[in-house]
């Protein structure tokens, strides 16, 4: 496959500016290379079939759906993570939560989180686009670190409007550095994000943007907006589903009637699944877990008329390939220091196929522990203790197991028929994946070869695990965790 070619002749006949990663960068402004704006739209806790063009028969999504219907829909794709933190971090640093230092799920009320977030010297989607002189805003959830260190100022973003964690964490609202609501008004929330982001467009359209609205449902709790109480089959949370679809309708009528829609990439996934099984069907499982309902989710890229062959993808995707993909697509090179776990899509975009290394397999962590390892179509659930597991999965399906467990997810997508005796060899091949994958992105107590720092404004304190060493510390060192710490380790 010739595929910079390819780009190049696709570059002549539709004006679409995409190379290799290895480019140089070219020089000129705006006008003359008309770089592509990007906006990402991140749900929480959204489960697979929680749209319609996924199966969900109680809402109507019909902007989604267009979206999907005239791209690329994905059946196969996987978040990083069952949880929002390390899955967050996961899309905006193109590594696996592992690699990149933030596994852990960042409450700031928990005495043993509160001073930890993605590290600043990880280079995040914001800054990648920052170097090819875009202008970056923010509207939603961050969820990566509350402390001023972790800040979306400080990982590349220009601008922030949004509620930085989740309301049981933390209420206020922002506008920038400002607090505007002490109190976020849930049934008000997506009126307001939506309303910031067309200004945003109609403010941005003669430069090129990126946008990351990460928006807070339907994450509990959630309140829908007066027009649309009662709209869905679903109760409640069908309403706020139905209110985010309009919001993506309001920022495509935005884009069209600023004449850019045809110069914008348009993204949609989730961070995880959801907390109902329902609505994670065909796949069994929920966010928290590594069975499929807790990393499958909705995926779909839209790019009008640059998109040659808008179709319905089966093949296996996953939350680091969108670091490579962008990048590619608005010619900055990958950082040369860093290791990443993903790959660029772009051959998807110009009706080619797409193959991985044969033997890149996909890794279930949950916190440090490496539950399942994925080849082709088969998952191997591997062995665990309670102790590994995070609390978060405690009394889950699969906390804790004695022996692995083989499912082929083509012909079992709710995992529920064990065929670990009928194929030892395989078993055993995916058990030494697992190993080696130990080796280099850790385990519970276990560091990684090539795992990166997790970011913490007192590096004397433990990240997670060893816990035993905090008493080990000075108060000084210790911090707010001092009065409360022993009762974080009893719920380890």
């Amino acid at each position: 496959m010739n595929l910079k070619g390819d780009l190049k002749l696709y570059i002549l006949f539709t004006g679409l500016i995409v190379v290799g990663c290895s480019s140089k960068k070219k020089s000129g402004n705006y006008e003359t290379m008309k770089k592509p704006n990007v906006i990402f739209i991140l749900a929480d806790d959204m489960g697979y079939s929680d749209i319609s063009c996924y199966g969900a028969k109680e809402v109507k999504t019909p902007h989604l759906d267009l979206l999907a219907a005239k791209g690329l829909r994905f059946t196969d794709f996987h978040t990083a993570a069952s949880i929002c933190s390390p899955s967050r971090a996961a899309f905006l640093t193109g590594a696996y939560p592992q690699r990149c230092g933030l596994y852990m799920g960042i409450d700031p009320n928990r005495e043993a989180h509160w001073f930890l977030g993605l590290n600043p010297d990880e280079i995040t989607l914001a800054e990648q686009f920052k170097k090819q002189n875009y202008n970056t805003m923010m509207v939603g959830k961050w969820h990566i670190g509350t402390e001023d260190k972790f800040s979306y100022y400080n990982q590349g973003f220009d601008h922030y409007y949004g509620m930085p964690c989740n309301f049981d964490h933390d209420p206020r609202f922002f506008d920038e550095k400002k607090v505007i609501y002490k109190n976020t008004p849930l049934d008000k929330l997506t009126e307001l994000y939506t309303n910031r982001i067309v200004n945003y467009i109609n403010e941005q359209k003669e430069k090129p943007f990126f946008l990351y609205y990460a928006h807070n449902y339907p994450h509990t709790p959630y309140l829908p907006g007066e027009k649309f109480k009662g709209s869905s089959q679903d109760g409640i949370r069908g309403d706020v589903i139905q209110e985010m679809d309009w919001s993506v309708g309001e920022i495509i009528k935005a884009l069209e009637k600023n004449g850019i829609l045809d110069n914008t990439l348009l993204i949609f996934t989730s961070d995880n699944g959801p907390v109902n099984e329902r609505y994670a069907s065909p796949y069994r499982g929920t966010k928290f877990t590594t069975l499929e309902g807790g990393h499958r989710v909705p995926f779909i890229l839209y790019w009008k008329d640059k998109i040659k062959q808008p179709r319905v993808c089966d093949v296996p995707v996953n939350a680091m390939d969108l670091f490579p993909t962008l990048s590619e697509i608005i010619e900055e090179p990958l950082p040369s220091d860093s290791l990443y776990d993903g790959i660029s899509l772009i051959p998807l975009f110009l009706g080619k196929s797409f193959v991985r290394t044969k033997e890149l397999p996909f890794y279930y962590y949950n916190c440090e522990n490496l539950q399942a390892i994925r080849l082709k179509d088969w998952k191997l659930h591997l062995p665990r203790t309670v102790d590994q597991t995070p609390w978060w999965q405690r009394n889950k399906e699969y906390h804790e197991l004695n022996e692995p467990m083989l499912f082929n997810l083509t012909t079992d997508k709710g995992e529920s028929k064990n065929v670990a005796d009928l194929h030892p060899e395989l078993v055993s091949k995916l058990l030494r994946l697992a190993d080696q994958a130990r080796v280099r992105l850790g385990e519970y107590n276990q560091h990684g070869t090539e795992q990166r720092p997790t970011g913490t404004i007192f590096p004397e304190v433990p990240v997670i695990g060893n816990q035993s060493d905090w008493e080990k510390l000075m108060d000084k060192e210790k911090g707010k965790g001092k009065s409360e710490f022993k009762k974080i380790i009893n719920v380890r």
